[in-house]
């Protein structure tokens, strides 16, 4: 039995290089073995680059840098190193009425809490702004502001 003739005959798709347009019929060059070498590739050089210099031989200089994550400060001692003095310390802690005690204040006057009341946000400590200093040289490495 034989095919029928209607039926169009397959071929394969065309190549990678056929479709992208690359020239197949660019000559490669590969390294030719000389005398004495073993044509397996093993201790051939590999081809010249063409168009690019040889770099030159200078010592390269490698300069390390230490980049210190920047610090968060909150509500809690913070260890870190201090940059004043250069020691490993644990933040000492002072509250200071910030912007928040203020409005809470305020907030219980308009409550009717006139009678001393409005004064208990400044006996919270949970309500003031944060200072963060170092023990050893008591400078002031940052603040944490409650808004």
């Amino acid at each position: 039995m034989s095919a029928p003739s209607d039926i169009p005959v397959l071929s394969a798709p065309p190549s990678y290089e056929e479709t992208t347009g690359i020239n197949v019929s660019y000559p490669h060059t590969y390294p030719v073995p000389e005398p004495g070498q073993k044509p397996d590739g093993k201790g051939m050089n590999p081809p010249p680059y063409l168009g690019q210099p040889a770099p030159p031989n200078n010592p390269i200089t490698v300069q390390t840098v230490y980049v210190q994550q920047p610090v968060v400060f909150y509500d809690r001692p913070v260890q870190m190193c201090c940059p004043s003095c250069n020691q490993m310390i644990v933040t000492r802690l002072s509250y200071d009425s910030g912007a928040l005690t203020w409005l809470s204040c305020g907030g219980l006057c308009l409550l009717g809490c006139i009678g001393g009341c409005c004064l208990i946000p400044f006996c919270i400590d949970a309500l003031k702004d944060v200072d963060h200093s170092c023990p050893n040289c008591n400078a002031l490495i940052g603040s944490y502001k409650r808004l």
